[in-house]
């Protein structure tokens, strides 16, 4: 095993390490809604890794053996399974963060607008896009979680905090994305997305963290409302 072989199991480390660290502060005290996070985390990773698997299996990108551990489950690296605790833990302390520290700062309605401008976007990238399977489909999620998510009105009093950590968030989120497609260690088939990239990362990817970040989110605090545990 060369030294590249850690590279997507470091991109983890540097995202969860602070978090982990962080989750027993005093006044964050993140530890105490695991009870709450952790179911979010399962369900969401599951459909996203059943996602992941089914376009693994498509050709519709691929995972370079030379920056993983080599160690695959469903044919996937181990690393990609580990992605969907370690991103969704780290950009809900950041939300749990954002909750504590800007507690007064409400623009509900705002962003209620900015959802359904995104939506809207959404939902034309998706009919527009139908031969292109990743954007099609990345945008036809995003359309149909959102628009239910905005609709049912139930996260209304959330929305303000989650686009603040979602901004935040998107920041690492980005450099690690940057450098996971950049060296490759995923790489995407031709014609399968837009061929609009952020420098190395295709811009379809930015859609899917927003959808991962807001189906965590909501599943978490509707887990919290609801006290069953």
């Amino acid at each position: 095993m060369e030294f590249k072989n850690l590279t997507y199991s470091l991109l983890l480390l540097f995202i969860f390490i602070v978090p982990l660290v962080l989750s027993f502060e005093k006044q964050v005290q993140y530890y105490r809604k695991w009870k709450y996070l952790l179911p979010s985390i399962i369900i969401t990773g599951a459909f996203f890794l059943l996602w992941d698997i089914r376009f693994e299996e498509a050709n519709i990108w691929r995972f370079n053996n030379e920056y993983t551990l080599g160690i695959r489950l469903i044919g996937l690296p181990i690393e990609e399974w580990l992605f969907f605790l370690v991103v969704p833990y780290s950009g809900v302390f950041l939300y749990e963060v954002v909750k504590l520290k800007l507690a007064r700062f409400e623009k509900a309605n705002l962003f209620v607008a900015i959802s359904l401008f995104v939506l809207l976007g959404a939902i034309l990238l998706t009919w527009f896009n139908r031969d292109k399977p990743y954007t099609f489909l990345n945008f036809l999620f995003l359309s149909v979680y959102l628009g239910y998510t905005i609709f049912r009105n139930r996260f209304k009093p959330h929305y303000t905090k989650f686009y603040l950590a979602w901004g935040m968030a998107l920041v690492p989120f980005l450099i690690v994305s940057g450098i996971l497609t950049g060296l490759p260690v995923v790489e995407y088939y031709p014609g399968t997305t837009l061929g609009v990239r952020l420098f190395t990362i295709p811009v379809e990817n930015v859609g899917y963290f927003f959808l991962l970040f807001l189906m965590t989110v909501t599943i978490y605090e509707n887990l919290a409302a609801r006290k069953l545990f």
